[in-house]
């Protein structure tokens, strides 16, 4: 049942699939956001595709997760047209599509998330243009051909430009949004000396902030005096560009909202059938020199809560993990506890069945010894030869090694040597003796301690005592099942110092007191 119960709740899980249009700095935040999220949520699976700035990549990986069962799809489509059918197909199977930061040709979608990235290029050129006067020359470095936020912040940014007739856009640069990009584009645009030449300029204007440091490294390599550079996407972190604002690698940047959290918790908003907007534009912020020092430390401080929130999350993942191994070897161990009683309670029937088959085993395993090949084993010391031994110190054995006799000490008699049958016979004779020591069977062998032991230990694998404790066990075993003595009177005649031991160690070795021999 437990079983069961488990698989159900697998089948309940929510997967959503997420399919990223590239890699980089900006996707790694919102992805390790929605991470994050998701780690609140135990039926929640994700499953993230990259597309590395290819639109018919990106079309495979959403069929893909559609084929692999995804319940909801949040998308930032590579190009406006390319990936619209493979959204459209997606919405019209009846899975959810939520569009985030880049728009598709089509109005098949169920919500959509973004910043406002045409007002993102007004106030960028607003700003640009306020700082330089009115006059200059400007170098712009496109995003990604085809898609929306190149589209709207190159048409934001020059509606504010027109309105300042002293400035001019001398050099519109095409990248995609990496600093490799824009860095080549830019070192091109020096090698065309005909452009170039004559013309100074005085800002550049990266579409994010990558694609303007790209374009800095070029005009470094130069070697002319550096324009000014502003960018868009303002992250945290020691490579974003709020730092890069307040080290004035940049001049300004806008901050792009990452948000992965939101888009997690409107994704399950609209599985769990709850409202929502369908629409949602993000709040973003100018970053200057005159804010970004703040607004690091602020950042710093949200990377920081953030990153001992994700070791708090990796712990708690793992101890419930833990958790569920132990509930599983909790019902297995259940499980074998339970075979085990009905184990046992087979084992008593059938042993109250088998009563005279014990006796006649006993009986007959009483001094069967089996010859083993020669050993070179050491035999004990002089200091633990010496001293005396008693019957009740005879429970210990004469080595370091606490080893019980084994089955295989008992085999045909026929087969054992002359010594044994001396040896047996000595037993036999002062069996009843519990002052009975190793030291007095080697003396009436006509032997030393270390002898005895060396020479009994190579035949039979065993030590003296042990093979003393057996035998006067066994006899015990068979007055019980052969005479009306009590087990006091069978102790003492097979040599036990005590009732007490004697029970002890019957237990020991028969699984059961001496009363219960009898029943």
């Amino acid at each position: 049942m437990l079983l069961l119960a488990s698989c159900t709740s697998e089948n309940t899980r929510r997967h959503i699939g997420i399919s990223q249009c590239s890699e980089d700095i900006w996707r790694d935040w919102q992805n390790a956001e929605m991470k994050l999220e998701a780690s609140f949520h135990e039926d929640v699976q994700l499953s993230f595709a990259t597309a590395h700035d290819d639109s018919r990549r990106q079309t495979q990986q959403i069929d893909s997760l559609v084929a692999a069962g995804i319940d909801l799809l949040i998308v930032a489509p590579n190009q406006l047209q390319n990936v619209s059918p493979a959204i459209d197909r997606t919405y019209d199977s009846g899975i959810p599509v939520i569009v985030f930061e880049r728009k598709t040709d089509s109005q098949k979608f169920t919500a959509f998330v973004s910043a406002d990235n045409y007002e993102m290029g007004r106030q960028m050129g607003t700003y640009i243009a306020t700082y330089i006067g009115g006059r200059g020359n400007i170098m712009e470095v496109m995003g990604l051909k085809g898609s929306s936020p190149a589209y709207e912040r190159h048409r934001g940014f020059h509606d504010a430009i027109s309105r300042y007739p002293g400035i001019h856009i001398v050099a519109t640069l095409q990248g995609d949004w990496t600093e490799e990009t824009a860095y080549k584009a830019t070192h091109q645009w020096f090698a065309n000396s005909e452009t170039a030449d004559g013309k100074r300029i005085d800002v550049v204007f990266g579409h994010n902030d990558r694609t303007a440091m790209g374009a800095r490294r070029a005009f470094e390599e130069r070697g002319h005096p550096l324009p000014l550079f502003c960018g868009i996407d303002g992250l945290p972190g020691e490579q974003g560009g709020i730092r890069q604002v307040r080290d004035s690698l940049l001049t300004a940047s806008y901050i792009y909202p990452t948000r992965g959290d939101l888009l997690l918790q409107l994704a399950l908003d609209i599985l769990a059938g709850k409202a929502y907007d369908k629409e949602t534009l993000l709040t973003s912020a100018l970053v200057t020199h005159e804010n970004a020092n703040v607004l690091y430390l602020e950042s710093e401080e949200v990377v920081r809560r953030s990153q001992r929130l994700e070791r708090l999350q990796r712990l708690a993942s793992g101890y419930l993990r833990q958790l569920s191994v132990q509930r599983t070897v909790t019902v297995l161990a259940c499980g074998v506890i339970g075979l085990l009683l009905i184990a046992i309670v087979l084992f008593y029937l059938y042993h109250r069945g088998q009563v005279n088959i014990r006796r006649e085993r006993v009986l007959n395993n009483l001094w069967n010894l089996n010859v083993l090949p020669e050993t070179q084993e050491e035999p004990p010391t002089p200091k633990d030869a010496a001293g005396p031994e008693t019957t009740e110190d005879s429970e210990t054995p004469d080595t370091p090694e606490d080893t019980e006799p084994t089955a295989s000490a008992i085999a045909a008699m026929e087969d054992s040597s002359p010594f044994i049958a001396r040896f047996r016979e000595v037993v036999e004779r002062n069996m009843s003796n519990s002052e009975l020591t190793v030291e007095d069977l080697a003396a009436e062998m006509h032997l030393s301690r270390v002898q005895l032991y060396r020479k009994v230990k190579t035949i039979t694998g065993s030590s003296p005592v042990e093979l003393l404790r057996t035998a006067r066990l066994n006899r015990g075993h068979q007055q019980l099942l052969t005479t009306d003595k009590t087990v006091s009177e069978v102790a003492y005649a097979v040599g036990f110092s005590s009732p007490a031991y004697f029970t002890k160690c019957f237990k020991d070795e028969f699984g059961m007191v001496p009363g219960e021999v009898r029943k």
